[in-house]
């Protein structure tokens, strides 16, 4: 098979396309728009080999992307690249707009136009993966109320998840309307090695570890579901394989836990990883700022429909996710240190006085 991912230097992404190379050998074509969280270094241990490919593009493209459909011909697309920091498309609406919505738009025109050139066969068997958020649903009142399925409406409260809602609403139109196979998938908080270090768990990781302040939003009560990233990779891959074009599917672990028990996790991780660090108990590093705009209280997803299909299941638990994450960020400092000059500067925890780094 031959498989173009979008955003393949990103978080998720790069786990994605070393999964194709590495446990399926499948031939790869990554394009990558290597925006502030796009990392070539993600994909280090793959990139000389034969079977993968990067262009340097941006999605809203439309004449790269007509290219890479008629010169690499893709069976599969996997639609990842997104601008995703809730905080971020607080600040700045309009870019996340533009990549998500208008991106997505120019993506799956051209992937339709690339499909109606192919033979019948080829028709059938193509496929375009869109992976978006369970942000898209909203928010759920309580941790006691039932999680959203896939037929719950999309309700999103922030403009990222507006931005994904749209997108997914623009996916099922191709489909509905010009007979795009698409699948579309709404997961849970992804969690691993690689991820940017604005982000909530390594955010966590590396304040504690330089003994600076862990900014927790309010008091650290919203509740969020976690995916360790290599699951929601191999999840991802079997959809592309066995799901039912213009279904969407949810993916999810079913832990579902209060920001602040993350922190109280990782900072006890953090404690036995660096015995003789002077920072020690690292949870009194934890500091409680004043709640975002519209912050969603809950997020929980029914994967039921997708676990049927595929008869699967996380490998990975939690707190055995969370050991992995922290050792690694731990061993791999020289990843990202670096990228400590791309750190989110906006208006909400970046400007927290002792905070050098933000959820």
């Amino acid at each position: 098979m031959r498989i173009l991912v979008t955003g393949g230097c990103g978080f998720i992404g790069s786990h994605l396309v070393r999964h194709l190379i590495n446990q399926n050998n499948f031939e790869v074509l990554n394009l990558d728009a290597l925006t502030y969280a796009g990392n070539e270094a993600n994909l280090s241990d793959i990139q000389n080999q034969d079977s993968y490919s990067f262009v340097n593009s941006n999605i809203r493209d439309r004449t790269a992307i007509n290219e890479i459909f008629s010169s690499f011909r893709p069976n599969c697309v996997f639609h990842l690249a997104a601008e995703t920091h809730v905080d971020r498309s607080i600040d700045s609406p309009d870019e996340f707009i533009q990549t998500n919505v208008v991106g997505t738009s120019v993506l799956i025109e051209e992937a339709d136009r690339w499909r109606n050139s192919l033979s019948a066969e080829e028709r059938d068997t193509f496929r375009f993966v869109h992976i978006s958020t369970d942000e898209v649903y909203g928010s759920l009142e309580s941790g006691s109320a039932k999680p959203f399925v896939e037929t719950s409406p999309l309700n999103p409260n922030s403009p990222y998840a507006a931005s994904k809602a749209a997108a997914d609403h623009l996916v099922r139109a191709w489909f509905k309307t010009y007979g795009l196979p698409t699948i579309t998938v709404n997961c849970t908080n992804n969690y691993g090695p690689y991820q940017f270090p604005e982000k909530l768990i390594p955010m966590i990781i590396v304040a504690a570890l330089e003994g600076k302040a862990i900014p927790i939003y309010g008091q650290g009560e919203n509740l969020r579901e976690w995916i360790y990233v290599e699951d929601f990779a191999q999840a991802i891959f079997q959809l592309s394989q066995k799901g039912v074009p213009g279904e969407t599917y949810n993916i999810g672990s079913g832990e579902v836990i209060p920001n602040i028990e993350i922190a109280h996790k990782v900072c006890d991780i953090m404690d036995k990883l660096e015995s003789k660090s002077e920072y020690l108990p690292h949870r009194d590093l934890i500091e409680f700022v004043e709640d975002r705009p519209g912050h969603d209280f809950c997020y929980a997803i029914n994967s039921t429909k997708a676990r049927n299909l595929l008869s699967w299941q996380p490998k990975i638990s939690l707190d055995d996710g969370l050991q992995r994450t922290v050792s690694w960020y731990l061993a791999n400092q020289n990843w990202w240190a670096p990228l400590r000059e791309k750190k989110y500067s906006g208006a909400r925890l970046g400007q927290l006085p002792s905070a050098k780094l933000v959820q």
